[in-house]
């Protein structure tokens, strides 16, 4: 039975991911903060879908958290086939509003557990021959806004990097990296989205199905949605003094996991 791990797991796209693939007969580890959610979160994919669902409270802003799904995804006897990093938040503020350790605990999230977690997960799968790590970025990655954005960046670069190292392994790397995405990430940042066109979000049901048709397809990079695929596009090309042309408004939103 093929496995999969996900972190941030009991909301937004870490929760259509857990839909998604228990729908498709993976069997899942969820990974989160909140206990309760996991179990609930556990509870409802076993009985709509019949999958086995293990839980592993783990908060990735903290040491002990990393190094108990490093744990789990280096048990040779219980394979992850699929590892799903997808934990994440968001800090309201500019750049020197936000204190400094929160913006550390956001290093810690999208970078430190990324590069450890992912460590932890290729080894086995490289020795199977098989095996994929899809890596949650965002479009802030290709705009030049503060911490978040910088962030997501590393995320992008990090994964296909490394996918180039595993050239001919059979092994896997995606970065996927949504737009505006309806899930609870803005509500806990205490971000407002008033100001964000209805006809800008996509589904977290979308953005995964996006997701795994590309992986499906051996893409190192996801951008779900053609509008944002444009902006990425655009992005690209222009030099990055010329992205403030992006208004800092819509910039600052584009966070979304």
């Amino acid at each position: 039975m093929t496995t999969a791990l996900i972190t941030g797991a009991t909301a937004g796209i870490g929760a259509a991911f857990a839909r998604r693939l228990a729908r498709s007969g993976y069997q899942l580890v969820l990974v989160a903060r909140d206990t309760g959610r996991l179990e609930r979160a556990a509870a409802d994919l076993g009985g709509r879908f019949g999958t086995e669902v293990e839980v592993l409270t783990a908060d990735l802003a903290t040491d002990e958290g990393i190094a108990a799904v490093e744990t789990r995804l280096a048990d040779s006897d219980r394979p992850v086939d699929l590892l799903v990093n997808n934990a994440g938040f968001g800090n309201k503020g500019a750049f020197l509003t936000v204190p400094l350790k929160d913006e550390l605990d956001m290093l810690k999230v999208h970078v430190e557990a990324i590069l450890r977690l992912t460590t932890a997960a290729l080894p086995g799968m490289r020795e199977r021959g098989r095996g994929a790590v899809v890596n949650v970025a965002s479009v802030a990655a290709f705009l030049p806004r503060g911490t978040y954005g910088a962030s997501k960046a590393w995320v992008v670069s990090f994964t296909q990097g490394v996918l180039r190292d595993l050239g001919g392994t059979g092994v896997r790397m995606m970065a996927l990296c949504p737009g505006f995405t309806r899930t609870e990430f803005h509500e806990r940042a205490g971000m407002g989205t008033g100001n964000i066109p209805a006809w800008s979000w996509l589904s977290a049901e979308r953005v995964v199905e996006e997701a795994m048709r590309d992986l499906a397809r051996g893409r190192s990079l996801s951008v779900p949605g053609k509008r944002y695929k444009a902006v990425v596009a655009l992005a690209r090309l222009l030099p990055s003094g010329r992205l403030g042309g992006l208004s800092s408004k819509a910039a600052r939103s584009y966070r979304t996991n």
